[in-house]
């Protein structure tokens, strides 16, 4: 597979596995000594990811992590942090069809071009799969409980599906969007939402959407000119998701509609700090923290796998073929998608911490790991009432 599966620099994230594989996972290299973490906290965030909802695929994975290394007595030691997570519902036998007919907008045209046609295992995508991102939530748990020893929180919600756009959430309805089986911020949204789903579904199609993530209470100074800006580094994890289509931050793409004047940050003193009037530019200056919420949105492709035909070649003869996907298939990837977003954004964030000093990279002092524990219980149950 060549060097491309990893990520980051002081936090280095590893993953491996394939779609219908024995089994996922992440080694996460460059943990600090000391962080509290257990199997229930990577439990707790995987859930948000998980397949077998109403609204996502219909595939049954309970997703249990196991820590095999880096962690005892409840600590990180320092050493590489290993998370294995099993895949027990394997259905192989719909993608017989698809091992000589590449499904249109998937990676099966890419992986066989770049790897030969029998070293490619069609099995779910394999490696292309979207079930790569188990790896991805579960070190985004250790990375989400790190930025805690400095009082940093990732939130993610849906702010978009199709032609429907979500209101500017509170960070607190954002924070809670989780729980929303499709991960909006508020009621009313939701069933929108969920109208679309069922017309999809019924209709053997899907939707796209968009993700917001947002950072709180950041710290300053995170980011490296000029090519490890903290914006690059953020659309680099970002657009590696796979679905992804787009990245913005802050204003984005409206910015190149609008005049200087209209979208300029006035500086302005907040809490005996300078910061940004509007926050336009999503909580950096060229590419480097501000210490206002870090803003960023990705866009999802809608799902590639639907029952509708679509036009195709037979590898073997090269003649034209007709395909309609069945099986089990998540009718807009961007729902599931928002959690694999925060992950991402919450190892970028973590690994720029690390670098930049505002978490020790080799050792956590007894309090910052208390104070990691206090947050983690708050944001936990932030949400219960």
């Amino acid at each position: 597979m060549g060097g491309g599966n990893s990520i980051g620099k002081a936090l280095r994230v590893t993953t491996f596995g394939e779609s219908h594989g024995k089994a996922v996972g992440a080694v996460v290299d460059g943990v600090p000594a000391g962080l509290p973490l257990s199997e229930d906290d990577v439990r707790f965030e995987l859930q948000f990811r998980r397949p077998g909802g109403r609204f996502v695929s219909s595939r049954r994975e309970p997703d249990e992590p196991e820590i095999l290394s880096g962690v005892f007595s409840g600590r990180t030691t320092g050493s590489p942090v290993a998370i294995l997570v099993r895949n027990v519902d394997v259905q192989s036998a719909p993608y017989e069809e698809f091992r000589y007919k590449p499904r249109p907008g998937h990676a099966d045209l890419s992986y066989v071009l770049k790897y030969g046609l029998d070293n490619w295992d069609y099995r779910g995508g394999g490696r292309a799969s979207a079930r790569e991102t188990v790896a991805r939530v579960a070190a985004g748990a250790i990375a989400k409980k790190l930025m805690l020893a400095r009082g940093t929180m990732v939130a993610g919600y849906l702010a978009s599906l199709g032609p429907v756009d979500s209101r500017r959430p509170s960070w607190e309805e954002a924070a809670c969007a989780k729980y929303s089986p499709l991960k909006a911020p508020d009621p009313a949204t939701e069933a929108r939402y969920a109208e679309l789903i069922k017309e999809a579904l019924q209709e053997g199609d899907s939707w796209g959407g968009v993700a917001e993530v947002i950072v709180m209470n950041p710290p300053p100074g995170l980011g490296e000119p000029v090519f490890d800006k903290l914006k690059a580094d953020l659309a680099k994890a970002l657009m590696s998701i796979p679905a992804a289509m787009g990245f913005e931050v802050g204003q984005g793409f409206a910015a190149a509609r609008v005049r200087g004047s209209e979208h300029k940050d006035n500086i302005v003193m907040r809490g005996g700090r300078p910061g940004l009037e509007t926050n336009r530019a999503g909580g950096m200056l060229g590419g480097i923290s501000v210490g206002e919420p870090i803003v960023v949105r990705v866009a999802f492709k809608p799902t590639s796998s639907i029952r509708k035909p679509s036009r195709t070649v037979d590898l073997r003869t090269g003649e034209p073929a007709e395909i309609s996907v069945l099986g089990r298939h998540d009718p807009a990837v961007a729902v599931r998608g928002v959690a694999v977003a925060e992950s991402m954004v919450a190892l970028v964030v973590a690994d720029h911490m690390l670098r930049s000093g505002a978490v020790s990279p080799v050792r956590l002092e007894p309090g910052e790991a208390g104070a990691i524990e206090e947050g983690w219980s708050r944001y936990r149950a932030m949400c219960s009432g």
